[in-house]
């Protein structure tokens, strides 16, 4: 397989340069690093009894979480201080650094939402959000006559 390489510039008669100069700035890692929102990814499911929120956010603690419910938006955020940073380390790279981030949900109807269980294990936030009786799928078999 052979790899070919294109380029523009012959199509940037008018303006040479002009694209070398976005190129150089929006490919420049220290630049996109800030631009780039970190907030953690998020994996959502649904089993018969719950609703289930993974948050991936690894060198964090479970007290620097805040989970709050306001009507139907679910709202998870963290506020780190300067005290938790880690000052021991001389990093090349750190992407997963969170300082303050939020995410908020809005839950479906059928939620309950007074049976909301969170647990923050080797880097994930779960959250299981139980679903209301009248929203739970009524399973049997059908005799066929």
């Amino acid at each position: 397989m052979t790899l070919v390489k294109f380029n523009n510039k012959a199509n940037n008669t008018l303006m040479p340069g002009f694209n070398d100069v976005f190129d150089s700035i929006f490919n420049d890692t220290f630049f996109s690093d800030r631009m780039v929102a970190r907030v953690p990814a998020v994996n959502i499911s649904e089993s018969e009894n719950n609703y289930h929120v993974e948050l991936a956010a690894p060198g964090l603690k479970k007290e620097d979480f805040k989970l709050n419910l306001e009507r139907n938006q679910l709202t998870i955020s963290v506020e780190q201080s300067a005290d938790h940073q880690d000052n021991q380390k001389n990093y090349s790279k750190r992407e997963y650094s969170y300082s303050s981030f939020m995410r908020s949900f809005t839950l479906p109807e059928s939620a309950d939402h007074a049976n909301i269980e969170a647990s923050y294990i080797e880097g994930i936030l779960r959250i299981d959000i139980a679903k209301r009786e009248e929203a739970k799928a009524v399973r049997r078999q059908i005799e066929i006559k």
